[in-house]
Formats: C-alpha cells, sequence, structure tokens
C-alpha cells in the first residue's frame, strides 16, 4: 500500500506517522485501522456538488457497513486503496479528529457555519465502537454552540443521546437515519455489516422520544429489488409508526468505484438483473429521471396518507435553505430544486 499523500507538505492530508492495527476479535475480524493524525478535518463540500451543506466532518474513511453501492468507495482509491473489500476492511481513522475539531472551531476564520456529519462514510460504524471520536466531536460542536447534523445507519448513535440532547439545547442539531427497505433478505446481502432496518428505526423511536427530532432517508431505492409497490408502502408505514418527522426518498446511484463492486454483487445474486442495470444506467451514474420522478411521486403519496411529509431542501438536515436575490426566481436558489434531485449521500 502506497501512501504518496502522507508527509509534512502543505497538500498532505495526514501527518507522516501512521500506526496500522489489525484486531483479531469477532467484531473486527479481517480489519485493519489505520490510525493518522490529520492535519485539518473542516472540510469543504465542492461547489459542484448536490449536497445542501458546505462543511463536513468525517473521522473516518472506508466503512465496515461494506453496502455495496457505497458511493464512497471510490475515495479510497485516492490513497491506493482497494475500493471493493479494502474499503470494507481497511479503515483509516483520524485520531485527531476531537482535538483538530475544537481548535478549527475556535478560529477567528471559522463563522459558526452548519456541520453535515456521515455523508461520506457512516462516522457510527462498528470502528467508532473502539475509537469514540464522536462523543468529542458533539462536544465540541456543542461547546461551540455550531449547528450540526448527522446521517447514519447505526445505532451507536444512542450510546451519544445526552450529549446530543445537551447540543440541541444550544444549537441546531438535524439526525437522519438512513432506511431505504425492509427486506431482510435483501438487507443482508447489500449492507451486510449495518444494523437490521428495524434496529434503525428504533433509534427514530427513541430520539423522538427523547425529543430529538429524526427525519428518514429512504436510501437507496434500489430498483427491481426495493421498489414495488408494496415494498414502498411497508417502508414508508413503519418510518411512520417510528415516529419520523419526515421521509426522503433516493434512488441508487452508482459512480465509478462503487459501480463496478455492485454490478459484480448483481451478477452473482441477481444475475437476470444485469442487462437491466445496465440499460437504467447507461447514461451515468443516475436512474433516468423519470424513475426517480415515479418513485418520489409515490413515496410523497404514501407519506401524505400515513401523516408524514417529504423533507423540504436541507429540513431532514435542519439547515435552512438559502434566500434568492430580490427579483430572482426561487425555483433557480441553490437547494431548490425544481423538481426531484437526486443526492448523494450514503
Amino acid at each position: 500500500m502506497r501512501w504518496d499523500n502522507l508527509g509534512e507538505s502543505p497538500s498532505a492530508l495526514f501527518g507522516a506517522d501512521v500506526v496500522s492495527r489489525t484486531i483479531d476479535t469477532p467484531e473486527f475480524r479481517g480489519i485493519t485501522f489505520h490510525e493518522v493524525r490529520a492535519r485539518s478535518i473542516v472540510n469543504r463540500v465542492p461547489g459542484a456538488s448536490r449536497m445542501p451543506f458546505e462543511w463536513t466532518v468525517n473521522p473516518y474513511r472506508g466503512c465496515s457497513h461494506a453496502c455495496v453501492y457505497c458511493f464512497a468507495r471510490k475515495t479510497h482509491s485516492y490513497l491506493d486503496l482497494d475500493t471493493g473489500q479494502g474499503f470494507d476492511s481497511q479503515i483509516v481513522v483520524k485520531v485527531n479528529a476531537p482535538d483538530l475539531l475544537r481548535r478549527e472551531l475556535a478560529g477567528r476564520r471559522w463563522r459558526g457555519d452548519h456541520i453535515a456529519m456521515g455523508t461520506n462514510v457512516d462516522c457510527y460504524q462498528r470502528a467508532e465502537g473502539r475509537y469514540r471520536l464522536m462523543p468529542g466531536i458533539i462536544t465540541a460542536l456543542r461547546d461551540h454552540a455550531n449547528p450540526f447534523s448527522i446521517l447514519t445507519k447505526g445505532t451507536l448513535i444512542l450510546r451519544d443521546l445526552e450529549l446530543l440532547r445537551q447540543a440541541a439545547e444550544v444549537t441546531d442539531v438535524g439526525i437522519s437515519v438512513s432506511v431505504g427497505f425492509l427486506d431482510c433478505e435483501l438487507w443482508r446481502t447489500v449492507e451486510p455489516g449495518t444494523p437490521a432496518p428495524e434496529r434503525r428505526l428504533d433509534v427514530v423511536r427513541t430520539l423522538t422520544a427523547h425529543g430529538i427530532p429524526c427525519a428518514v432517508l429512504m436510501a437507496p431505492v434500489i430498483p427491481f429489488l426495493g421498489d414495488a409497490p408494496e415494498q414502498l408502502r411497508a417502508t414508508v408505514r413503519a418510518v411512520a409508526e417510528a415516529g419520523a418527522g419526515s421521509v426522503t426518498p433516493l434512488v441508487l446511484h452508482l459512480r465509478p468505484g462503487a459501480r463496478e463492486w455492485f454490478m459484480a454483487w448483481l451478477g452473482h445474486h441477481h444475475p437476470h438483473l444485469v442487462r437491466r442495470y445496465e440499460t437504467m444506467y447507461a447514461d451515468g451514474a443516475y436512474a433516468p429521471k423519470w424513475y426517480q420522478r415515479r418513485i418520489t411521486r409515490q413515496v410523497h403519496e404514501l407519506a401524505a396518507e400515513y401523516g408524514i411529509g417529504p423533507a423540504g431542501p436541507g429540513e431532514a438536515r435542519r439547515i435552512p435553505p438559502p434566500s434568492a436575490d430580490p427579483g430572482s426566481d426561487p425555483a433557480d436558489a441553490p437547494g431548490t430544486p425544481a423538481e426531484p434531485t437526486q443526492l448523494t449521500l450514503i
């Protein structure tokens, strides 16, 4: 493995000191942790991104959730790590993340903007049980009354319930849980390292019961495997029963890195669908707009039926949408799409 972007140069991602540990315990068997000291932790989202936020914090690279469709797989190639099995088992841990965040939040240039977490890989993946970076991160955000949001598939977030409650008393805190479907057989093969969908919905129930509003991202809706009307209905009904404030569908997208891994999985588990996927995603990473609109309409109708609504731009994360200039068309404002837009989250 090469680490070309380690060292003391201004462009280096990490310092020169890296400790790699392979932990031979049942919960981490086969996983290697690369402990690094990051040079910065608050990252600016590229201007061309479809994300409704500008800043992120990512304490980990790679993810033991092992979701075969994860768009973040490509990021492992920047460190010369494999985007398939390597992404699932070679986890980069930014061990100085809490201290570094506290220092950056105190900097004179920081304006207290919203910080999103869990948008690249899950900050509550299994590694967090060992390294416990999130309590320090949430504490720093709380102490600076800095607004933030978390997107997760992990139930470990409940460990930090009291810290989240304290933070919500002084700033805007948005929590979203990702539940794309309820099918257990599909879950075991496509998201093998994650808690079961029902356990994630328990997270929604618990957070809501403690006064912390929680949204659900139906992510991803997987064509031909998780998009049947009865599947969508069952998922939206379960989301409503869990007490979610909103539900927002996101159709599967397949970027380079994830596309190859997902298509290999598809060929093994559902070979009869390979040709249909090649046709559906022939024009790029995203499903056709007509398909995205259909799924969005169906989920919105079901949400209305069960008494919950879709989230507006940034609403699931408690992010106020940017205001348009006087006289401009609101549909042209960033983060205010005129039609359903495919976001790129977990």
